[in-house]
């Protein structure tokens, strides 16, 4: 219940309820939540009160309005933070979801010219290729295709699990590799036929499609990154500073 002696704002303890009914399981996807006339009841607070906690959760996507019906626990939507370079095992553990990955493949490719101009190696150089399917809390959320300069990588391959190591952890603390800064774009587009087998998606699901370069702190390219996301179940958030 909320406290109402306490230093942080009404709405706010609301607003804590409330998701922490979603993440227990009490609302669950699809379910109605108590009218704002209910919830003023409830805690004895004005409706303006319970209207402000209610606009934060649909804000952050937690929830949507459907007029005359009443308001909706959404789809579980996973976010990123784009202000920082994260792998997608880190994000998640941070946000409190578990991670997992199913390897779809693991294998030496040759560079095709696109991919060997923005790694800076020769046209047909070898590159270690990783493809997973990423879930969060066992769920199909992403289809990740990474790109490795092999020289930089000897036996990558070998001895590891990708469907459970974090390929970045790898690099980290085997390869020494400090992975510096990123080049990255987002666009959304209508999925493949894998796309939507892989990801579970309705053929009028859009993805993001997601690039990623990322570079080490000698400013070398060192991993050229292909993502596709759910678009109905992940958020990329930045935060934009007046400097």
């Amino acid at each position: 219940m909320i406290d109402a002696k306490s230093s942080k704002p009404l709405y706010e303890q609301i607003k804590e309820y409330l998701l922490t009914g979603i993440q227990n399981g009490v609302f669950q996807p699809g379910d109605r939540i108590p009218s704002e006339r209910d919830l003023s009841e409830q805690f004895k607070v004005s409706r303006l009160t319970v209207n402000k906690a209610v606009k934060e959760l649909e804000r952050i996507g937690v929830v949507y309005a459907q007029v005359g019906k009443g308001t909706f626990i959404s789809s579980v939507i996973y976010q990123q933070q784009l202000n920082f370079l994260t792998g997608f095992t880190d994000e998640m553990r941070s946000r409190g979801y578990s991670s997992s990955s199913r390897v779809l493949s693991a294998q030496m490719v040759a560079a095709p010219d696109d991919i060997a101009l923005i790694l800076n190696v020769m046209p047909g150089a070898r590159l270690i290729q990783l493809r997973r399917v990423r879930l969060a809390d066992d769920q199909p959320v992403a289809i990740e295709t990474a790109n490795l300069v092999s020289t930089r990588f000897p036996d990558l391959l070998e001895g590891h699990d990708f469907s459970s190591e974090s390929l970045y952890q790898v690099l980290r603390e085997e390869y020494g590799i400090i992975l510096t800064y990123a080049e990255q774009s987002i666009e959304a587009r209508m999925p493949t036929r894998e796309e939507l087998t892989v990801l579970g998606l309705k053929p009028t699901n859009p993805v993001l499609s997601m690039t990623r370069v990322v570079f080490t702190e000698d400013k070398r390219p060192i991993e050229y990154v292909q993502s596709v996301y759910r678009g109905d179940r992940y958020k990329f958030r930045v935060v934009l500073r007046n400097v």
